[in-house]
């Protein structure tokens, strides 16, 4: 993966569109006001959990990896996050936490696997050359 001193900046910015997108999504289903504010509205606590997730976890160091980076702020978002909408009086019920599980999965572990398959790929090929 991406070696540099500042390699983990795409990363922390995918994670934080991901998550927003994630927001935004669930609020244009439900037919929720504003997306664009309403999503910073849902999407706080999640990015609070994903921020929380990347300094416990060290996610700087391999930013790109499924395991334990991606693994890390997807499990910080979800749970933190949910744990957060619930100080806050903002809605918790099962099925959100499983739809919010599922979906920042799909997104938060999803980009990480493709980055790593293509990656793994170019590699095998400029090894045959």
């Amino acid at each position: 993966m991406p070696s540099s001193l500042r390699s983990w900046i795409p990363a922390a910015a995918a994670d934080l569109v991901l998550i927003l997108l994630f927001a935004a999504i669930g609020r244009d289903a439900h037919a929720r006001g504003d997306i664009i504010t309403g999503a910073f509205v849902t999407a706080w606590p999640f990015l609070a959990g994903a921020c929380v997730a990347w300094l416990a976890a060290r996610v700087w160091r391999a930013p790109y990896a499924v395991w334990p980076s991606g693994i890390s702020v997807w499990i910080g978002a979800v749970v933190i996050g949910m744990l957060l909408r619930a100080v806050t009086g903002q809605t918790v019920v099962l099925p959100f936490v499983i739809v919010a599980l599922i979906s920042l999965g799909v997104f938060l572990l999803g980009f990480r696997v493709i980055l790593a398959l293509i990656l793994r790929t170019s590699r095998k090929r400029q090894s045959k050359v």
